[in-house]
């Protein structure tokens, strides 16, 4: 009884610690008692719970997302007459991102990293922090940028803004840095799971693409936080919202033929799609114009394309619903294609160009300062894709071919091909269908428009230049270690400098007084000239005939040369290369900085992965 009691008191003398450290002005009432809960509770409840709540944030984020899109799109295409849509395509998507550039440039002050690809370098290279500023700035800019019409989706910046909330929830509660990166998963999947009321595809985004290369063994947060994320979304969206598609055929193992092709459209469209996308980046990246005449430029192009091609504003979910129902009719009157006599090759014209001209209006979209991921581009193309090839299908005399099912699965193939995530696609299309029949061609098509993409490119395009930097982690969990590691903190500024024409007895008294086995040659600038280790020297140290020799004769050149700049990983290669255990580190102007031992690296190296075993 007195144990207990003393239990109870030291619980309590921790809360009244923490309720002190975080004060009353500044501590929220909710944080006191999480923070009473964290001494509570043990680590595995403890994250259960901030799953949850992590999870209910992140989804109620994505909900007020999709809300504000939904309520801007429905106003122009349903209490809009066709003529004035016109006019709003036009006007809209050129405000959408010219207000979004204006917005990051006064607000934000310019800072607007994006995308998935901001999340992996948090991890990689931030300790999994991400600013506090992303659990609303996502929210403004992606609601701006697609509400207007911007050809792009909502989903990566849900995923960035869930993130968001996870790491700083982490932070707020002094986690460690496997549970902050726990949480900012949890919250990147519920935000996924709240736009696609999928939670199995939300953690399968989270392994897929976030986690990788990470080794965690503590899953249950992520799938609680996609369930809460989901059901927020089930719950409070209504169902034209909804990611959901009810008309389908059920599998025919006589139609893998129409699956094999598919699928194979669907991986060379994705590489289309991410090719276009570069070239865009690259056409923009060059202008020697402000950001703001770049949103300029982009508006002007995008709004042209709208109003040619209406299905290209916005998310165009609503117009692969419309494909999936047999309503092509209504796709085609929403266009300057409804002057035209209704004939299957003017629609075959017309599905073509729309597919052509998305990878354009989502990269202008994107690069010109936009906000938007390119999850709903690759849906609808896909989606666009597989109805253009059901026709063409049924044009060559094929009869009974599945048209609904070739949407489906031509939506998970292209986002296969364009993200790099076959198990998010397939999950996602199998949830959003309720077609969990149709795993085999969903499998079929999501593979090989996966391997074709593998096969032009082992690595996402979109992140292949911070793969290639060591900016972000890979599938090699060895190189992901040493990517945390950072060269400068291995740099011994203590290391014995001596200047090139002092005597050999000058050295002597520095091998008396000192504890290095090597020794930096340096001019009087400072500026590295060769190195002496012991070995050099060990001949002269008891010979008093050569009392007399200088320095710049017995030096020698090192075998390689280490800059700030240079990855762990590659220094330890130059180790191995030379095979030496001590190298010179110096800066831009060859002035000599200090040594780097290899031992250093490697102690720091089992002491991380230690770290990540536990």
């Amino acid at each position: 009884m007195k144990i207990h009691n003393r239990k109870k008191y030291l619980s309590f003398l921790k809360f009244k610690r923490n309720f002190q450290k975080y004060g009353l002005e500044t501590a929220k009432s909710y944080e006191l008692v999480l923070h009473w809960l964290k001494n509570r509770l043990n680590r595995t409840q403890f994250l259960i719970l901030s799953g949850i709540l992590v999870g209910i944030t992140a989804g109620m984020a994505g909900v007020i997302l999709k809300t504000l899109v939904h309520t801007i799109h429905s106003f122009i295409t349903t209490k809009v007459y066709f003529e004035y849509q016109m006019l709003l395509y036009i006007v809209f998507p050129f405000l959408g991102i010219v207000l979004t550039t204006a917005i990051v440039l006064t607000i934000f002050k310019g800072q607007d990293r994006k995308g998935i690809g901001a999340i992996l370098y948090e991890i990689a290279q931030n300790s999994s922090i991400v600013s506090s500023v992303k659990m609303y700035s996502q929210i403004i800019q992606s609601a701006i940028t697609v509400g207007f019409g911007g050809s792009a989706g909502l989903e990566s910046p849900m995923a960035v803004t869930g993130a968001a909330i996870g790491s700083n929830y982490a932070r707020t509660y002094r986690l460690s840095y496997k549970e902050r990166t726990l949480l900012l998963a949890a919250g990147a999947t519920a935000g996924i799971a709240s736009a696609f009321n999928a939670p199995i595809a939300g953690i399968m985004f989270a392994f897929e693409i976030l986690l990788t290369g990470v080794v965690f063994t503590d899953f249950i947060p992520l799938v609680v936080a996609a369930v809460c994320g989901s059901l927020l979304s089930r719950i409070l969206l209504q169902e034209d919202v909804l990611f959901r598609f009810y008309s389908r055929e059920a599998f025919n193992y006589v139609n893998v033929p129409y699956y094999l092709v598919l699928g194979i459209i669907s991986g060379l469209y994705a590489r289309y799609f991410v090719v276009i996308s570069q070239k865009v980046e690259h056409f923009m990246n060059e202008l020697k114009i402000s950001r703001l005449q770049k949103a300029m430029l982009g508006g002007v192009i995008l709004s042209l394309l709208c109003f040619l091609f209406p299905p290209l504003f916005g998310e165009g979910y609503n117009t692969v619903k419309d494909f999936s129902n047999g309503n092509i009719h209504s796709v085609i009157d929403n266009s300057f294609f409804r002057y035209i006599d209704f004939k299957e090759w003017m629609v075959i014209l017309f599905l073509l160009l729309v597919l052509f001209f998305k990878a354009f209006a989502t990269s202008f979209t994107i690069f010109s300062g936009g906000n938007g991921g390119n999850f709903a581009p690759s849906l609808f193309a896909g989606g666009t894709l597989g109805f253009l090839f059901a026709i063409i299908c049924q044009q060559l005399g094929f009869k009974e071919v599945p048209i609904n099912n070739l949407v489906l699965v031509g939506m998970a193939g292209a986002m296969s091909g364009v993200l790099y995530a076959p198990l998010t696609a397939i999950f996602l299309i199998a949830e959003s269908s309720f077609g969990y029949d149709l795993f085999i061609p969903l499998m079929i098509v999501s593979v090989i428009s996966f391997l074709i993409a593998k096969w032009f490119s082992p690595i996402s395009p979109d992140l292949k230049a911070l793969a290639d930097e060591g900016k972000i982690f890979t599938n090699r969990h060895d190189k992901n270690l040493l990517s945390r590691l950072k060269t400068k903190d291995f740099v011994d500024i203590q290391s014995q400098v001596i200047n090139l024409n002092a005597s050999i007895s000058e050295l002597f008294e520095m091998v008396k007084s000192g504890n290095k086995n090597v020794f930096a040659v340096v001019d009087d600038s400072g500026i590295l000239k060769a190195i002496l280790t012991l070995d050099d020297i060990r001949p002269y140290l008891f010979n008093k005939d050569n009392i007399e020799i200088k320095i710049s004769q017995i030096m020698k050149q090192p075998p390689a040369i280490i800059h700030l700049e240079d990855q762990p990983l590659d220094i330890l290669q130059m180790f191995d290369s030379t095979a030496t255990w001590n190298l010179p580190v110096v800066d831009d102007h060859n002035v000599f900085i200090g040594f780097i031992s290899k031992s250093s690296i490697l102690t720091s190296y089992r002491e991380l992965l230690k770290a990540y075993s536990e």
